[in-house]
């Protein structure tokens, strides 16, 4: 079922399953998607990382994670566009921004608990009753039930990683550092950046990350890197050259010795097994 109007904003909920598992890959230009595995197991590929989902966990993806491929047996999907609900300007609203969407850290999965499945069930079932009614006052609906979930989701990523033993105004830092980074990354590879932006001492994001953490700042800014380079490396025609360029990097050496550092490889050896698999 698909909400759209002349504002073009665009929201998606589908039942799925195998025979319509198409429209998972048709992602457009400000989506964000939560898919919810409703089946026994789930395996999805995204950027040539494979993730395995039980059942009802979901997954939460923006425009820039490119879904290779998925095996499922049900699933429940949400795809909404920037235009119908943008979660920077409603950050307040959800607390969703660098934690469930646009987060360096990883993709974000969510487990719901059997005390919480019939809270999700129930905001499922009403928004598919309200994707069938056609009055002014739809979006708005529609609005507050992907609200709800996205609170919901929010409330249970905190619990599962510790935000739970942070203020507010620390579990705020960490969030705006995630987007900074999801924002900057390609510009600015140093932790001092992002202290200096969130007017805290580099020493202070250390301390707050090894709360809720096992990687460092400088970790969680590398591996955004990494995640970039290797997506392009996989997907791109540029050259390596160009993608370390892209990334930040004036000297090839210099991004080529970063990348072997963290993969093990060279940047050439990594898009000669990336064409070896396509083959």
């Amino acid at each position: 079922m698909v909400f759209t109007n002349n504002s073009n904003e665009i929201l998606q909920i589908y039942d799925l399953n195998p025979s319509n598992s198409d429209v998972i890959f048709d992602v457009n230009k400000t989506d964000l998607t939560f898919i919810w595995n409703t089946g026994e197991n789930m395996e999805i590929l995204v950027d040539k990382t494979l993730f395995k989902l039980k059942k009802n966990q979901i997954i939460f993806l923006t425009e820039f994670h490119k879904i290779d491929s998925i095996d499922f047996e049900t699933a429940r999907m949400i795809r909404f566009n920037q235009p119908f609900f943008c979660i920077i300007n409603h950050d307040n609203e959800v607390g969703s921004k660098g934690l469930l969407f646009f987060g360096a850290s990883d993709i974000p999965v969510v487990t719901i608990d059997g005390s919480m499945v019939r809270e999700f069930d129930i905001s499922w079932e009403i928004f598919c009753l309200e994707m069938q009614k056609v009055d002014i006052l739809q979006r708005d609906m529609l609005q507050s039930l992907l609200k709800r979930m996205l609170i919901l989701s929010v409330r249970i990523l905190r619990q599962s990683n510790n935000f739970n033993k942070l203020e507010n105004s620390q579990s705020d830092i960490i969030r705006e550092f995630n987007y900074l980074v999801e924002s900057h990354f390609t510009e600015h590879h140093d932790v001092a950046f992002y202290a200096s932006q969130l007017n805290k001492s580099p020493k202070t994001l250390s301390n707050l990350f090894s709360i809720v953490s096992q990687r460092a700042p400088l970790n969680i800014i590398h591996d955004r890197i990494m995640m970039h380079a290797r997506k392009q490396i996989s997907y791109s025609n540029l050259s390596i050259k160009e993608i370390a360029y892209e990334l930040g990097y004036d000297n090839i050496q210099t991004f080529s010795r970063f990348f072997k550092s963290k993969e093990g490889i060279s940047p050439a050896h990594y898009r000669k097994k990336a064409l070896e698999l396509v083959a």
